[in-house]
């Protein structure tokens, strides 16, 4: 079995420890794996691409980025995205990380899933997007060696029908808000201007991806 490499490995720290146990208890193990995955991934990201990061600042925006699929942190009219920013932002400000930290985490999760945009922000906000489009989307799936995905597979695996498991966590957090969806108005014009025109579609590419399941 593979390991995992040491500067990708969890902060061995006090905040870390709390993150962990904060997102067991609140979220589903689908998409606790799914955060650990993506915290690895954005990690090994980082090291690929000689960037200096902070690992507790990362690890914090990965392990909160999809809080907000949760009922318990999800609201009626915000984007999920911001929901999580912001538990993960009062998470950070009660263990006394500073403010300026603390809105780069939620800088982070507010726009991961904004393609184009992150990885031209700070370390931290382009690797969680790194780490959740290898996960999700396998972008990036060449850019990884075998033995550095069977080792974070490995750690935190994923459920044989991950695909499927995680469209259906996303419909199941955002069901109940269809209004805060809005979202690429760009696709939209050239739609409107274009009767042919196919935009892409988020659930097509993560079937057709590199990952299994």
């Amino acid at each position: 079995m593979s390991k995992i490499i040491e500067g990708a490995a969890i902060p061995d720290s006090k905040l870390a420890r709390a993150i962990t146990e904060y997102i067991r208890d609140n979220e589903t193990d689908l998409l606790f794996n799914h955060s650990s995955r993506v915290y690895h991934f954005g990690a090994m990201a980082g090291l690929h691409r000689g960037l200096t990061f902070d690992r507790e600042l990362l690890y914090a925006g990965a392990m909160f980025h999809d809080i907000g699929l949760m009922p318990a942190h999800g609201s009626k009219d915000e984007r999920f995205e911001v929901d999580g920013a912001h538990a993960a932002r009062d998470f950070l400000r009660s263990h006394g990380i500073a403010e300026d930290d603390a809105y780069t985490v939620w800088t982070a999760i507010a726009l991961h899933t904004t393609p184009g945009v992150p990885q031209h922000m700070h370390p931290v906000v382009a690797l969680v997007t790194a780490g959740v489009e290898m996960d999700v989307l396998g972008l990036t799936y060449d850019q990884y060696s075998d033995a550095e995905r069977e080792a974070v597979v490995s750690a935190f695996p994923r459920t044989p029908a991950f695909k499927e498991d995680i469209i259906q966590a996303f419909y199941d957090g955002i069901r109940h808000r269809p209004g805060t969806t809005f979202g690429n108005v760009k696709a939209d014009v050239i739609a409107d201007k274009e009767p042919h025109f196919h935009r892409g579609n988020f659930c097509s590419v993560i079937r057709c991806s590199h990952w299994h399941g």
